[in-house]
């Protein structure tokens, strides 16, 4: 996907995973879906919740839109689904993430470890 066609993802559905390890760590990534154009984007990289809600997502919400906004972790967060994995399901998430988009895969995998 190209820098155009990426700048007109207009996410349907955010997912917070949640990662916990063996140890006490967590790791938290978010991840944006649009349905509409079978496209996904990701954040990863946090371990503190606190740093995670602070962070600004930039993203379009609207395809017409011609400057991208971004919005505060924390924003989104509410309207998120929220994924707590161990080490295995967060690489199957991963390794869902880089094949070809398949819905039927995704929903699937969200029943599997929806709360």
């Amino acid at each position: 996907m190209n820098r155009r066609q990426r700048s007109k993802i207009v996410p349907s559905m955010w997912i917070i995973a949640v990662k916990h390890n063996d140890t006490s760590a967590i790791y938290y990534s978010l991840y944006a879906i649009d349905w509409k154009r079978r496209a996904r984007l990701s954040w990863e990289g946090w371990e503190d919740y606190e740093e995670f809600l602070q962070f600004q997502v930039p993203i379009r919400r609207k395809m017409e839109g011609r400057t991208t906004l971004s919005q505060p972790a924390a924003k989104i967060a509410k309207k998120a689904l929220y994924l707590h994995l161990n080490d295995a399901q967060f690489e199957e998430l991963e390794r869902l993430f880089y094949q070809p988009f398949s819905r039927k895969r995704w929903i699937g995998f969200i029943k599997k470890h929806k709360l």
